[in-house]
């Protein structure tokens, strides 16, 4: 009787059917985006306390460096935005993300797969052969030939008291499966893969912005630093002329040993601050190098000569509170991160539920390579296979909990993030204004020091007052200037601080970090 099996094709149909009609059925929550109760306005200096520089709601200007107006700074911030390894790791992290959302998608797609094998094969006469039919070489003369003493087992032609004699098989085929997948479970898995790598790509971008407001912030501090060097050493000469001429009026017994030696002691203590300057002045140097991917001092020729330490402009645009979970990456890395872990879930649930899967395969198999090509020597199977999770010791119900819990720490951070980016904006807005305040007055203070050992100065000329007075002027007005210096530096910085608080900068630096990813 010859089998019948063009009802192969209508059941293939029916069962893709049936899979296109469930896949509507997907377990677990479905992500929906958080909402952020914003704030209208950005605070900022009162109008009793006005800054020289203030912040105005205009869009975010994405290449925030420039505002310093410093080539060598924009020249720095874009080398690093292309060499920073930090940046690259992070880029590798994400290929590596979507490699993995390539292999989630695959799940989705049917299986098809090719072999071909060849093997010499001989079977043991007391294995399968034996209870099929044939002489076991434990039983010899048996007439038996087939299972419990019935005939019709393993033809005896051909065979020997060992059994079948050693053959060659030849065979080659497809092989195909396709889980079907009926309650999310692929579809589930494949979004949370999507999720991550979204997540990746947002920790890339806030790799940039860590980077470039760090090589802005290290530079500005090495331009503060060198200003200082610059006013200690301005001290330390005017203070070693000091000691001449207070030397030459003990000489002439117009002053004491003890002025010459408080003089000296006075060039000494301003000597003995340069050292310490030259050190975080080398550091720094090194610490721009490192986010360069350089190795140490490879920027000293660049970066040792001093320069003119970059001002801040008048009007600084931070846009409107709204924006800023759009531009955090941060923000939205932990946004991706809950989504992920929302998918979770539901794969998770689809795990309770039973796993068809359909499977068949086609093959030639001949024990004489001459056969291969006939249509007679073909083998197939096809069939659907379930599987349905029974009992597993309380592992589903533990690993639904683990992820349902994953996904409310998942949302407790996102809410973190948010509420720390916001404290971010608030607190840099107003150290960039309390600093400005800060540097207009110790720039009063500078002013006024500078006239007091003026004053001072020509009083021990005239004999009128003793070195002390000139002594504590000269202390004064070094201690004033080098906070000045600090001061003016730390506003420069508080601006970086504030542009890194808004994440400004990852999104002009795309192109440039994909292409060096490549």
């Amino acid at each position: 009787m010859r089998t019948d099996y063009r009802w192969l094709p209508l059941a293939c149909l029916v069962g893709a059917g049936v899979s296109l009609i469930m896949s509507g059925c997907t377990m677990g929550p479905d992500f929906r985006h958080p909402t952020i109760a914003a704030p209208d306005q950005w605070s900022g200096p009162s109008a009793a306390n006005p800054a020289a520089s203030v912040a105005v709601a205009e869009p975010i200007d994405p290449a925030w460096w420039n505002s310093f107006g410093d080539p060598l700074l924009t020249e720095l911030v874009t080398q690093a935005i292309q060499n920073n390894l930090d940046i690259k790791v992070a880029a590798a992290r994400l290929a590596e993300s979507r490699a993995q959302l390539g292999q989630s998608r695959a799940a989705e797609f049917p299986t098809l797969d090719g072999n071909a094998s060849y093997t010499r094969e001989f079977q043991s006469p007391d294995g399968v052969i034996g209870l099929l039919g044939g002489t076991g070489s434990s039983t010899p003369g048996t007439s038996t030939n087939g299972l419990g003493g019935r005939q019709g087992g393993v033809p005896t032609q051909g065979a020997t008291s060992s059994g079948l004699p050693p053959f060659n098989l030849y065979q080659y085929g497809f092989d195909a499966s396709w889980e079907l997948d009926l309650w999310g479970r692929v579809r589930r898995t494949a979004e949370n893969a999507s999720a991550t790598a979204e997540a990746q790509e947002e920790a890339r971008h806030d790799a940039v912005v860590s980077t470039t407001a760090e090589v802005a912030r290290d530079y500005l501090d090495l331009r503060g630093i060198q200003e200082k060097l610059r006013i200690t050493r301005e001290n330390l000469a005017y203070a070693q002329r000091t000691v001449q001429l207070t030397a030459d009026r003990a000489h002439h017994g117009l002053a004491t040993d003890l002025d010459v030696a408080n003089a000296q002691s006075q060039a000494a203590s301003t000597a003995a601050d340069i050292p310490q300057d030259e050190q975080q002045q080398a550091q720094l140097i090194n610490a721009i190098g490192l986010l360069l991917g350089e190795y140490p001092q490879a920027l000293a020729a660049r970066l040792t000569a001093p320069s003119a330490a970059p001002v801040v402009p008048p009007r600084v645009p931070v846009g409107l509170p709204s924006e800023l979970a759009h531009r955090r990456p941060d923000i939205r890395e932990a946004e991706a991160t809950l989504h992920a872990a929302t998918a979770n879930i539901g794969a998770a649930k689809a795990d309770f539920f039973p796993k068809i899967t359909l499977s068949g395969s086609v093959a030639i198999q001949a024990t004489q390579f001459t056969n291969l090509g006939s249509w007679g020597a073909r083998s197939y199977s096809a069939g659907p296979s379930l599987s349905i999770p029974l009992f597993e010791g309380g592992q589903l119900r533990a690993t639904l909990a683990l992820r349902e819990a994953q996904q409310q720490e998942a949302a407790i951070n996102y809410r973190k993030t948010v509420l720390s980016a916001f404290k971010d904006v608030d607190d840099a807005l107003t150290g960039y204004a309390a600093e400005q305040r800060r540097r207009d007055r110790l720039d009063e203070s500078v002013q006024a020091s500078r006239r007091a050992l003026e004053l001072a100065n020509k009083r021990y000329v005239r004999g009128i007052s003793n070195y002390l007075d000139v002594l504590t002027a000269q202390k004064t007005l070094l201690t004033n200037e080098e906070q000045l210096a600090d001061s003016t530096a730390t506003v420069t910085t508080n601006l970086v601080a504030l542009y890194k608080a808004l994440g400004g900068g990852w999104d002009i630096a795309e192109a440039k970090v994909s292409d060096a990813a490549q």
